[in-house]
């Protein structure tokens, strides 16, 4: 006999056609049966619910959440089932003991660095491993491009020898053999953005021949947004890489109510048979490190060489006149504007959630002083978000066909942003229901069917017969984010329950200490399971 029905839910199936109001069978972990008048061992009434597949966070950056706090209420509490991590061409797989503690001490503002932690594996498939001991939602990972090079050649603004190009090739490979789903770059951030286009298209070649996809954080979202996202398809077309645009988003002043230009970029290259896809967050923020807004020069050489440089006066006067006369490419072009960006994360509780601009007026500092002495405070450590942000480009965007959603949602620091809470619940609530930028239906596959055709997941992402049963249940007419920029961390309304693999881990709106979650690798044949 079948283990539970759902009955009399309003099921939308990931596919973005009508909504109709079905039982649903589960056994074994799968879906066993979708229709009317179904039986089974127990039986929950999902009258006035709707029933989703789980939604896929297509970027997350829980790579050591899932680890340190594996019951992940963060994100299973929003209904997400599945992440996609190793993102921004920044995390801790693969690695040697050299490149791991400079990777630690580089995104320990994005993820932290929790004392007592194991960090027993080194290679991607070690990483995976450790996921399969025990996590509540499923996750995927992405070949960090920034840690193959700094792993293949250190922190040198240079080309790769051949030797060393050949050893990142390698990396690229065997991390995907091991089961990664692609590789990521973060190329406002070092060492990731010292590769240029041709350096990008030979790893995009090994990726693209190993069945895996492209997610890139190009080169700016300020001045030259636009030049950022046509030369990443175009180092797509060029090494014939399926490519996934990284919170694909047109900041900052000069791109107030652009995004149709960004969208007319994208049309032509689907046009021509590009195989791309994106992901938005739906808040106008963002959320980065404190030390992502120097120029890259300013970081060559590691951490240790950044903090000298912010003790150099001659070096910090070079840095302060590219910061805010030129626009420092770690800050996408734009002169820093002191007053956009908060501090969200730092050892000193005092100056979280106050702009670099309030803290340099309380102290009769300028601006440019109390930034560089904050980064020297906190080696580097401070998470910060830079409201840059405009509602027509969110909007715009997100009503895109090859659309999907990410968070963005970085966990560890006091104050984040509360799309790492409240993304999904934002969209179905705020955006579809109250706003009606997408109806139900269409909002659903935007979250579930579409990304899981990207990651080529087998067997999930719609409610269909033989499916796995990662499922969320949530009313459409209460469900909403509740997390703030002054209260972050609150739970959404309206998910009663969330199940991955048939086994639920939210039930009446409770974490039920269930950890069914896995890693999910990229097969053989390119598929992901």
């Amino acid at each position: 006999m079948t283990d539970l029905v759902i009955r009399n839910a309003l099921v939308l199936d990931g596919t973005g056609a009508p909504g109709h109001v079905a039982d649903v069978a589960v056994t074994g972990g799968r879906i066993a049966e979708v229709g009317p008048g179904l039986s089974g061992r127990r039986v929950l009434d999902a009258a006035g619910l709707a029933l989703a597949p789980g939604f896929v966070d297509m970027h997350a950056h829980s790579d050591l959440a899932l680890l340190a706090e594996p019951d992940h209420l963060a994100k299973v509490a929003q209904g997400v089932t599945c992440e996609v991590i190793g993102q921004d061409g920044l995390s801790y797989a693969p690695v040697d003991d050299d490149t791991l503690a400079a990777v630690r001490q580089t995104i320990a503002g994005w993820n932290g660095d929790p004392p007592g932690f194991d960090w027993n594996w080194r290679g991607v498939g070690e990483y995976l491993d450790r996921l399969d001991e025990g996590i509540a939602v499923n996750a995927c990972y992405l070949v960090p491009q920034g840690t193959v090079r700094m792993l293949a050649m250190g922190w040198e603004d240079r080309p790769p020898t051949e030797a060393e190009l050949d050893r990142q090739r390698d990396l690229v490979a065997t991390g995907m053999r091991e089961g990664a789903v692609g590789m990521s770059s973060g190329l406002t951030y070092v060492p990731g953005m010292y590769a240029d286009d041709a350096e990008l298209v030979e790893l995009c070649r090994v990726v693209a021949s190993l069945g895996g996809f492209y997610a890139p954080h190009h080169r700016s979202y300020g001045a030259g947004a636009l030049d950022a996202y046509a030369e990443m398809v175009e180092v797509s077309r060029r090494s014939g890489c399926p490519l996934h645009l990284a919170h694909a988003t047109m900041n900052f002043g000069v791109n107030r109510g652009r995004a149709p230009e960004l969208l007319a970029l994208l049309d032509r290259a689907l046009d021509e048979g590009c195989d791309i896809t994106l992901d938005t967050y739906p808040y106008l923020p963002g959320a980065t490190t404190l030390a992502a807004l120097l120029p890259s020069w300013a970081s060559e050489g590691g951490p240790a060489a950044t903090l000298r440089r912010l003790a150099d006066p001659s070096a910090r006067a070079r840095i302060r006149h590219v910061m805010e006369v030129e626009g420092s490419d770690g800050c996408h072009g734009v002169p820093a504007e002191w007053e956009t960006i908060e501090i969200a994360g730092s050892p000193d509780p005092a100056v979280v959630g106050r702009t670099i601009a309030e803290l340099a007026a309380a102290s009769g500092r300028p601006p440019f002083d109390v930034y560089c002495d904050r980064l020297v405070a906190d080696a580097l450590a401070t998470t910060i978000l830079q409201h840059v942000g405009h509602e027509e480009n969110v909007q715009a965007i997100m009503r895109h066909p090859a659309h999907t959603g990410g968070s963005d949602g970085l966990l560890a620091p006091a104050k984040p942003h509360p799309r790492a809470f409240g993304t999904f619940p934002r969209y179905l609530g705020h955006y579809t229901r109250d706003l009606g930028v997408l109806s139900l239906e269409e909002c659903v596959a935007h979250l579930t069917g579409r990304p899981a055709r990207r990651l080529r997941l087998r067997d999930r992402g719609l409610v269909r017969p033989g499916y796995h049963a990662d499922l969320v249940l949530f009313d459409p007419a209460g469900v909403r984010d509740t997390a703030t920029f002054d209260d972050p961390r609150r739970t959404p309304d309206g998910i009663p329950h969330v199940f991955v693999g048939g086994t639920a881990v939210i039930a009446d709106g409770r974490h039920t200490g269930a950890l069914p979650g896995r890693a999910l690798r990229r097969a053989a044949d390119g598929t992901t399971r």
